[in-house]
């Protein structure tokens, strides 16, 4: 399990602590840390500058000499080579003095980074360097924005100015702590559950994210049929409805904590799904609600040598335990692995369903070991997870898609939990533990 420290100071306030304390008090604790990744490592002095002018290199013909604003009484002169500058770019840039990860167009990581000095180019002075995100220790995998070659442009909308800090600006002011979590600990598989285990440990508060309400006036049950078949593989069984789908790149604190946890960004809709599973370690999926047919979802178990094609467009051959989410005429989805292409969300969307259940850990293992597919979400639904999560997580979801303004979610849930877990309360007995202590 990995998490980013940020994030779990988010949900515990309050929580002070170096790094290294962080990951020695954790480690005490009982929550091993097996590594850990500071994302700025090996950046030093880089602030955000606008640029003011561009000018043509008097001797290279590839080379260009930029002005540019970094918050200072007087602009610095900076010459690049890279041919996506413009006026009033903002852009990340290192300093005399500072350091980057790696060197242009070379993705491997450098051991001690690399020192920016200023000097000349092609005999015309320059006081530092652009920067490019692979520079900057990081890809295009988690900054899709970011040019393919050339230095990364601040969007309009992320608000920054020059003089700012460009690390911070992009989120790389955070480790990623990776654990060592036993199988019996499926709670400890998601950001709530470490910072729970790192509040315990520090004797801080733990402030789960509030939920608010949310659903119109409509009924779900107006638009979705739910019927579980398989009922001894499914406990329990979530649906809501989002419609008025506004497609659109999530926030950048949503970009930035999915890229902490390596998972890339795709659109508000799929990162709010990934986000969640992160967040509460419930797997959500989201079909195209105008793809299924009779409005109606059914959790059955497959036909022996039933073919179907998995959102990777690779097709699977089942056998008779493998578990499927069809609708009124075919199937949409691997229960616990992976949807379907046939329903799959598309930038067209204008309707969507959301699913968030509890499917039998055993037979998502198996099912995952014979079709040599597995995914985030069926190691997670491997371990076996509490049916109480997810509720949770399917109205933490439809709460994310309002605040962004991503859709307008129908009122109502449709839960099919036919055997509720019943809460225990167990017995304090420091004796009889003390005893078996020595």
């Amino acid at each position: 399990m990995d998490t980013s420290i940020k994030w779990i100071k988010d949900l515990v306030p309050g929580l002070e602590c170096t790094n290294q304390e962080f990951r020695d008090a954790m480690t005490l604790s009982g929550t091993k840390v097996e590594c850990f990744n500071e994302l700025d490592k090996n950046l030093d002095k880089i602030i955000v500058g606008q640029i003011v002018s561009v000018e043509r290199h008097p001797d290279a013909d590839k080379l260009v000499v930029c002005q540019v604003d970094v918050g200072q009484a007087e602009p610095l002169q900076i010459v690049t080579g890279a041919k996506n500058v413009k006026v009033n770019d903002l852009i990340p840039l290192v300093l005399d003095g500072g350091k980057v990860a790696a060197a242009h167009g070379d993705k491997n990581e450098y051991p001690d980074g690399i020192k920016i000095k200023k000097g000349k180019l092609r005999g015309v002075e320059s006081n530092g360097m652009m920067c490019g995100i692979e520079e900057l220790g990081s890809s295009r995998d988690f900054y899709p924005e970011a040019p393919e070659d050339g230095v990364y442009v601040f969007p309009v909308e992320s608000g920054v100015k020059p003089g700012d800090d460009a690390v911070k600006a992009l989120g790389l002011d955070d480790v990623v702590v990776e654990y060592e979590i036993t199988s019996n600990r499926v709670d400890c598989f998601s950001m709530i559950g470490m910072a729970r285990e790192a509040a315990a440990t520090f004797r801080k508060p733990f402030n789960p994210p509030v939920v608010n309400a949310t659903g119109n006036s409509e009924d779900v049950n107006d638009y979705i049929k739910i019927e579980v078949a398989a009922k001894q593989l499914c406990k329990r069984y979530t649906a809501r409805v989002v419609k008025n789908i506004k497609l659109a790149p999530s926030p950048k604190w949503m970009q930035h904590r999915l890229m902490t946890a390596g998972i890339r960004p795709i659109n508000n809709i799929v990162d709010i799904t990934n986000y969640v599973m992160e967040e509460y370690g419930q797997p959500m999926h989201a079909y195209d609600y105008d793809t299924i047919a009779d409005k109606k979802i059914i959790v059955r178990t497959a036909a022996e040598n039933e073919k179907f094609v998995t959102l990777d467009g690779q097709e699977r051959t089942l056998d008779s335990e493998a578990l499927l989410i069809c609708d009124g005429e075919k199937a949409i989805g691997l229960a616990g692995i992976m949807g379907g292409e046939n329903s799959m969300i598309t930038d067209d969307v204008k309707t969507m369903l959301f699913e968030a259940a509890t499917f039998d850990g055993t037979n998502i293992r198996k099912s995952t070991k014979k079709i040599g597919l597995r995914t985030d979400a069926s190691g997670k639904f491997e371990k076996g997870l509490d049916p109480e999560l997810a509720l949770e997580a399917m109205n933490r979801a439809c709460d994310l898609i309002e605040q962004l303004g991503a859709g307008e979610v129908v009122g109502g849930v449709v839960d099919i939990y036919d055997e509720p877990v019943s809460k225990k309360r167990i017995s304090f007995e420091p004796d009889k533990y003390n005893a078996l202590l020595g």
